[in-house]
C-alpha cells in the first residue's frame, strides 16, 4: 500500500456493551500469507476465533498487539475517544508506518490510516485484529464472571441482554460496568 511497509490492520471489540474494557488490536504480516480460516470474528465461532488467536500470535510472520480502554476511561472520555485511544496504544505498540482501520478515521492515531468501512472482512490484517480484539475482551469477560458471578458476564460479554439487565436492577452495577452508559447509570438511580 503507497509503499509503506509495515501497513497495520486495526479493529476493536466491545464498543456496545454495559461493562468491560474496550479492546482494540493492531496487526501487521510480515510475510503475505495468513492463517487458514481467517475471516472477521463476528464469522466465527468461539473454537475457531480461539484457534485463530493461539495460531495468530504465536507466529513468527506476525506483529501484534491489544490495548484496551478501562470502563473508568470510557466513563471519563467516552466510547468513540477512548476506543480511540486504544486503538492508538495498539498501533504505537506494533511500530507501524501506516494502518488500515475497520469502520470510520480514528482521531489521534500516531499514524497515517486509511478508513475501511466493513474492513474486519475484506482486509486479512484488520480481520486477524478483530480476532485477537474479540478473544482478548471475551476471555476478559469470563474471567469477570469468575469475580463477579451475580450478572452472568460468561454468557452475555457485559452486553446488555435481559438477563443482564434484570441482574443489574437487582444487584446494581458492579466495579466494570461502565457507569454513564444509558442502563448502568439508570439502575444506579434506583
Amino acid at each position: 500500500m503507497r509503499g509503506f511497509v509495515r501497513v497495520a490492520g486495526v479493529d476493536e471489540a466491545g464498543r456496545g456493551p454495559l461493562a468491560g474494557p474496550v479492546v482494540a488490536a493492531a496487526v501487521i504480516f510480515l510475510e503475505l500469507r495468513a492463517p487458514a480460516g481467517l475471516d472477521d470474528s463476528k464469522r466465527l465461532g468461539a473454537s475457531k476465533r480461539a484457534a485463530l488467536y493461539n495460531e495468530l500470535t504465536a507466529c513468527p510472520w506476525v506483529v501484534w498487539a491489544v490495548a484496551e480502554a478501562s470502563p473508568a476511561e470510557i466513563d471519563a472520555r467516552n466510547i468513540l475517544r477512548a476506543t480511540h485511544a486504544a486503538m492508538a496504544r495498539a498501533v504505537e505498540a506494533v511500530g507501524a508506518a501506516h494502518a488500515i482501520v475497520d469502520g470510520l478515521p480514528v482521531r489521534g492515531l500516531p499514524v497515517p490510516h486509511d478508513a475501511v468501512v466493513g474492513g474486519d472482512g475484506k482486509c486479512l490484517s484488520i480481520a486477524a485484529a478483530s480476532v485477537l480484539a474479540k478473544v482478548t475482551r471475551d476471555r476478559f469477560m469470563e474471567e469477570a464472571d469468575r469475580q463477579f458471578p451475580a450478572y452472568g458476564f460468561a454468557s452475555h460479554k457485559g452486553y446488555g441482554t435481559a438477563a443482564h439487565l434484570e441482574n443489574l436492577r437487582k444487584y446494581g452495577p458492579c466495579p466494570i460496568h461502565r457507569r454513564t452508559f444509558a442502563p448502568v447509570a439508570q439502575g444506579t438511580l434506583l
